[in-house]
């Protein structure tokens, strides 16, 4: 399943002339081009889907949306393994 899925941003840069930004969803870090939201900023969170930050969200909100998919296990399914999931 691919979710869309709040992160924060933690650092922004340009690669190769896309600005793109290291996002922290959780405890999983990974890097998301900002190409549809070019005036997002570090500490700032948005939605995430297949590497590109969608839509700016409050962080009262994100927080709120990564418990509930930690709860239900939607953040493993999604960040976690692929080896290890394949071994179930």
């Amino acid at each position: 399943m691919c979710l869309a899925v709040p992160g924060r941003v933690i650092d922004i840069g340009e690669r190769d002339g896309t600005r793109m930004a290291t996002v922290d969803f959780g405890g999983v870090v990974k890097e998301v081009c900002l190409e549809y939201l070019p005036d997002l900023q570090v500490g700032e969170y948005a939605i995430v889907h297949v590497g590109f930050a969608l839509q700016r969200l409050d962080e009262a909100s994100a927080l709120r949306t990564l418990e509930l998919f930690e709860e239900l296990g939607m953040l493993q399914e999604e960040f976690g393994d692929p080896w290890e999931a394949a071994q179930r």
